[in-house]
């Protein structure tokens, strides 16, 4: 089939593709939104400054983006995959140079309107290029292992960019969300339990190098680890946060203590509580009927993600469009495991609803891809 057949017969044109967009991924994505709306307001003391309003602002642009995104024939974001993470390659390398440090870390780049972490870029441009590489990889060669290489080393290189900031969580979610894409793609089970095998192993020398010269985190995340095992061992110190969380959400109960009498946010005991501990303001205010609710939400939107993925006949939207809703679902779910102290706190913000500027428009973009891949798709 020629290029102009193609297009004629499957692309649409206009105002259809207004009316092929995946519309309850976009009114899931609205409603989880106004959601984090409603929380930052409340964790202000019930005003719009200084987070409700700039967050609003900022998921404005972001629905403006993805709908520009979602409007760009799904073959030119395939064509540009490998530039796109070279660009955020680079600029994570320039974050070792011209980065601004933040909370102990230097993870951000100034631009003077905002501060843009590449970090967040690259979670979704490893997404692309991997799945460029295997809608181009012939599927016999899938699992042969001159061709697991390549994306192994895609997938290594931000990763060690990104533990050297040092940003745990993210490098976490880089190194997952690459290997979802690469299973999904079809590459042999066999490959995983080795690097499963050697994470055990990797496990065991974190624990067994601590206190010596070759020790392989940071103090400070050995700490976290302590603080995930026993927090009550420092209530005070280290394990501060995750106790006053536990406190937060258990005191929620089933319906909440209502909008705005949340005493753990208010009376500031919730640290960071207006980025990655805002789920437990959320608990707290609404209980158990509230966070579920938000649960509900996020498994919606997984479900047409994975739905439209399913009825894509093009190799590289279907990939692409199950790695972003594998990589949205990884986000939740660290943060409310993180929150609950179900996981070690590692500074992941909860998605659509923390404050955040680059995290919510860099999510957008990305399900402006995967609108891309849904208007696109043959019909």
């Amino acid at each position: 089939m020629s290029y102009l057949e193609y297009n004629t017969k499957y692309v649409p044109s206009g105002f259809r593709k207004l009316v092929y967009l995946n519309w309850p991924v976009i009114m899931l994505i609205t409603a989880v939104a106004c959601a984090g709306f409603i929380m930052l307001y409340s964790i202000a003391g019930g005003s719009a400054d200084p987070w409700m309003s700039a967050q609003i602002k900022r998921f404005g642009v972001g629905m403006v983006l993805m709908i520009g995104v979602a409007m760009v024939p799904i073959w030119f974001w395939r064509n540009i995959s490998a530039v796109a993470f070279g660009v955020s390659l680079l600029l994570l390398i320039g974050v070792e140079f011209f980065g601004s440090v933040g909370m102990g870390a230097q993870r951000w780049i100034d631009l003077g309107f905002m501060r843009l972490q590449p970090s967040e870029m690259t979670k979704i441009t490893l997404i692309m290029v991997l799945a460029a590489y295997y809608d181009w990889l012939p599927t016999d060669k899938t699992s042969r292992p001159l061709w697991v290489i390549c994306p192994i080393l895609i997938i290594l290189l931000p990763t060690a960019l990104v533990l050297r900031q040092p940003d745990l969580g993210t490098a976490l979610l880089l190194l997952t969300g690459g290997a979802t894409v690469m299973f999904l793609a079809g590459v042999h089970w066999a490959y995983f339990a080795s690097v499963l095998a050697a994470g055990v192993g990797a496990i065991v020398a974190v624990f067994q190098g601590r206190g010596t010269s070759w020790q392989l985190l940071k103090d400070y995340q050995y700490r976290r680890i302590d603080t995930f095992l026993d927090p009550a061992n420092d209530p005070l110190g280290a394990g501060y946060h995750i106790t006053q969380a536990k406190i937060a959400l258990g005191s929620g109960g089933w319906t909440g203590r209502g909008f705005m009498q949340g005493t753990q946010s208010r009376l500031n005991f919730l640290p960071e509580k207006h980025t990655d501990f805002i789920f437990t303001t959320l608990a707290e205010e609404f209980g158990f009927v509230g966070a579920f609710a938000l649960l509900m939400l996020y498994v919606l939107i997984i479900f047409f993600c994975v739905a439209s993925a399913l009825t894509n006949k093009d190799r590289f939207g279907a990939l692409l469009t199950l790695g972003v809703a594998m990589a949205f679902f990884l986000f939740f779910a660290v943060n409310m495991a993180m929150v609950t102290g179900l996981a070690p706190v590692v500074g992941v913000p909860l998605p659509l609803v923390s404050y955040g500027g680059s995290a919510m428009l860099v999510l957008l973009i990305a399900f402006g891809l995967v609108q891309s891949a849904h208007v696109h798709k043959a019909r």
